[in-house]
C-alpha cells in the first residue's frame, strides 16, 4: 500500500504545485504616477517558474509631467515559492555601466495579496519599506 501511495504522489505532485504557482503566473506591472515604473512577466512552462523584469527610468522634469524609458530586460532567477511570496533575485551587473558591473544580485519578492494583486519588495531598498503596488494584466489572469 505505501507503493500505491507514493505512486499517487509521485502522479499528483507536479499539478498540485503547478496550480500552486498559478498565481504568480502573468504579465505584472507597477505604475508610478501614471507612468510605467516595472513590468515582470511570469511563465510556468518548463515546469517551474520562469520570467524577466524591465526596470523604467523615470524622469520627473519640472514643469512636465512624469515620463519613463525602458531599460533592460533581466532574467529572473533563484525562484522560489513559499506561500503566498515569490522570491527571486536579479542581476544589477548591467543596470548602470561600470559603476554596477562588480554588484551582488539584487534580492526581491513578490506578495500576493489577493488575485492579481500584489506588492513587489526590493529586499535591498531601505526607502521603500512598504514595496511597491503590483498589478496582474486581466488577460493574464
Amino acid at each position: 500500500m505505501p507503493t500505491l501511495r507514493l505512486a499517487a504522489f509521485a502522479i499528483l505532485a507536479p499539478a498540485l504545485f503547478a496550480a500552486d504557482d498559478a498565481r504568480f503566473v502573468g504579465l505584472w506591472r507597477v505604475q508610478e504616477s501614471g507612468a510605467p515604473a516595472v513590468v515582470m512577466t511570469i511563465s510556468n512552462e518548463g515546469g517551474g517558474l520562469s520570467g524577466a523584469i524591465l526596470f523604467y527610468m523615470i524622469r520627473r522634469d519640472e514643469n512636465q509631467a512624469v515620463r519613463s524609458s525602458p531599460g533592460i530586460p533581466e532574467p529572473l532567477f533563484r525562484i522560489k515559492v513559499k506561500g503566498d511570496t515569490l522570491h527571486f533575485e536579479v542581476s544589477h551587473k548591467r543596470s548602470h555601466g561600470a559603476r554596477t558591473a562588480s554588484d551582488p544580485p539584487v534580492k526581491f519578492r513578490l506578495v500576493v495579496k489577493a488575485p492579481g494583486e500584489g506588492v513587489l519588495y526590493n529586499e535591498n531598498d531601505p526607502e521603500t519599506p512598504g514595496g511597491y503596488r503590483i498589478v496582474r494584466d486581466k488577460a493574464s489572469q
